[in-house]
């Protein structure tokens, strides 16, 4: 049962987060992911990074990441890494995640931008009810 939600944005690298970050990045992705503590220092260090976690009773139970930077064409702000771990889904956990990154992203205004794979369809849900339209185009990706 999940009595106590918080979410907050992480200002601080500490090593505690480390192993449940890497939890909840193992749910998201079947890539291996190195993640350690200089890459959360790394994230809660700049300026144009917002880690956001959720907790449920003290404990991590999601994430979700909110960058930004200008272009040309002006500030985009991108939603990355969003996952709840999967035996607390469904508890609107992943929506408090995305309200609050919509939230500061409106703080620091541009266009927000996902991007979420067709097959996951609850998150696709979630974005749509959220406010966010889809958009036709074509995402790709080059691993440097």
């Amino acid at each position: 049962m999940v009595d106590a939600v918080e979410i907050f944005e992480l200002g601080e690298a500490e090593e505690k987060y480390i192993g449940p970050i890497r939890e909840l990045l193992a749910q998201l992705s079947s890539s291996e992911v190195v993640f350690s503590l200089d890459t959360l220092e790394e994230l809660v260090s700049s300026s144009n990074v917002h880690l956001f976690i959720a907790t449920c009773n003290g404990n991590v139970c999601g994430m979700l990441t909110l960058a930004h930077y200008v272009a040309p064409t002006g500030r985009k702000l991108w939603i990355e890494d969003v996952v709840v771990d999967s035996r607390l889904r469904g508890k609107s956990i992943g929506r408090s995640l995305v309200q609050c990154a919509v939230e500061k992203a409106r703080e620091i205004g541009g266009t927000l931008m996902l991007t979420s794979k067709p097959a996951r369809v609850a998150a696709n849900a979630l974005y749509r009810s959220s406010g966010f339209e889809q958009k036709e185009t074509n995402v790709y990706r080059m691993n440097v």
